[in-house]
């Protein structure tokens, strides 16, 4: 049996987040720029799905394949590790200090892994701004247009439908971070990632790296959508719901009904080197 009880992955996810931890900053960077690319990538391929079948639903099946690459590739992606160092952090295996350092940096490494895959995506969706956006180039800007100005007339109900959402994105995202610990095999480490991941692509949430991606490259193609509507109405509020959404949801719940602790945590907060490699 592949199975791994819920307590020894709630273990697992404390080793993890001491491991990260330890990361560099260049580590933290790298992995973090190519699953913020990744994640681009598996956003343009459902939003093409959508567009090609004219069923929104087949871009929520497909998405999924970008995030389970990710856990396969041991890559950082900062909204999963909300859940993963907050575990961790609650077990003694990292300080919170260490865990808002990996937050930091791997929330910059996605920022640029999206934007820089933004940008190329436009080039060739354009023929480099030489063709008007149409088909799935015109996707992109409704997209970005609804998830910025789109929440302005609303004021703080908008802001806080932002932040609601990117809550209750988190949740399953970091889920899926969870379930994808419930096998030893590959095949049911990525099944157990996708299924949730599939929930809230399918839903509509907002998750901040999706968003680093998506609302760039409408901008890029010509949404009207200004760098402060991008970050106020979006990107600040999104990003602390997806941070409360894996630490309520996520983190707490499973370190008071678990209590993942013990020694193998603590010594890897204390003594994992600096390349532990990120599960």
């Amino acid at each position: 049996m592949d199975y791994v009880k819920p307590a020894d992955m709630a273990r697992a996810m404390a080793d993890s987040g001491a491991q990260r931890a330890r990361l560099s900053i260049p580590d933290m960077l790298i992995r973090g720029m190519m699953a913020g690319a990744l994640l681009g990538i598996a956003t343009s391929l459902a939003i093409t799905g959508a567009v090609q079948t004219g069923v929104p639903f087949a871009g929520a099946i497909v998405f999924p394949v970008g995030f389970v690459m990710i856990v396969a590739l041991g890559l950082e992606l900062c909204t999963g590790n909300f859940a993963i160092l907050g575990v961790s952090a609650l077990s003694g295996g990292c300080s919170w200090a260490e865990a808002g350092r990996n937050w930091t940096w791997g929330f910059i490494g996605n920022l640029i892994g999206s934007v820089l895959y933004a940008f190329l995506l436009v080039i060739a969706l354009t023929n480099a701004w030489n063709v008007p956006p149409a088909g799935v180039a015109q996707k992109i800007i409704d997209i970005a247009t609804l998830k910025t100005v789109g929440y302005e007339p609303f004021g703080a109900a908008g802001l806080l439908s932002s932040f609601v959402k990117g809550m209750l994105c988190n949740w399953m995202v970091c889920l899926g971070v969870t379930m994808s610990m419930m096998s030893t095999s590959t095949a049911g480490k990525l099944f157990g990632a996708w299924l949730p991941i599939f929930i809230f692509f399918g839903q509509g949430f907002e998750h901040a790296v999706v968003n680093m991606f998506v609302i760039p490259a409408g901008m890029m193609l010509g949404a009207k959508v200004s760098f402060s509507d991008w970050w106020l109405w979006n990107q600040i509020p999104v990003t602390l719901g997806n941070l409360a959404g894996g630490l309520l949801f996520i983190a707490l719940p499973w370190y008071l009904t678990f209590r993942p602790g013990g020694a193998s945590v603590r010594a890897l907060g204390k003594d994992a080197p600096l390349s532990a490699p990120a599960e």
